[in-house]
């Protein structure tokens, strides 16, 4: 067997590489601008030609990455989706403050894009589909960090008490505590720790014992 012919020279080896690397580079501008557009506009207001234009790719190209504007949209929550994931897994198992400082973190952060999508998930399918797979992402989520605190409950017991800490960490009771009722970041984290049950110890930020929600 010639194995000069079943391998290919070095100089090619490099070229294709480079190739790959471009390729993926234009993928990951790609996603983060239309991500930076979709999350900043509602999605009937995002044409697909402005996202190439920012992304520095011709409408072409763009179509050749993503066959429509509900795939692109989808590939690019879901990449923002895996930021996501890998900033919660910072939060600490069975720690209610330090787990919910972490959330709003996120929330804070993303709270007002997702907000603005979900205001979209009744008319806009591809909206709706990345909508409740986030919800599925956050009950599973809550259910993993707080899972000590449903230990010992067995059968509705459980499914309730997961309910309700999903409930009460939901971006919507976010939104409830800082827009809404426009309370201080600290105040708000407090808030929630109390809704899921916390464990008493010192709160976080600045709150003085006298602050101290009863």
């Amino acid at each position: 067997m010639n194995m000069s012919a079943a391998t290919p020279p070095a100089k090619r080896r490099y070229s294709m590489a480079a190739r790959a690397q471009a390729a993926a580079a234009t993928r990951e501008r790609v996603l983060a601008t239309a991500w930076e557009h979709f999350s900043c506009h509602p999605y009937d207001e995002v044409p697909l030609r402005q996202i190439a234009a920012a992304a520095h790719v011709s409408p072409q190209t763009l179509h050749n990455l993503f066959r429509s504007k509900e795939e692109l949209f989808t590939a690019a929550f879901l990449w923002w989706g895996a930021g996501e994931i890998r900033e919660r897994k910072a939060a600490p198992v069975g720690q209610v403050r330090e787990a919910i400082h972490v959330l709003f973190d996120r929330y804070e952060n993303h709270g007002p894009a997702i907000l603005r999508l979900l205001s979209q998930e009744t008319r806009i399918p591809a909206v709706r589909q990345m909508t409740d797979a986030g919800r599925a992402y956050h009950r599973h989520w809550v259910h993993t960090t707080f899972a000590p605190l449903a230990r010992g409950l067995k059968g509705k017991r459980r499914e309730r008490r997961l309910a309700a800490l999903v409930a009460a960490t939901d971006l919507l009771i976010w939104k409830l505590l800082r827009h809404d009722m426009k309370l201080d970041r600290p105040t708000a984290e407090l808030v929630m720790a109390e809704l899921v049950g916390d464990d008493k110890r010192t709160p976080r930020g600045t709150l003085a014992d006298g602050d101290r929600l009863t």
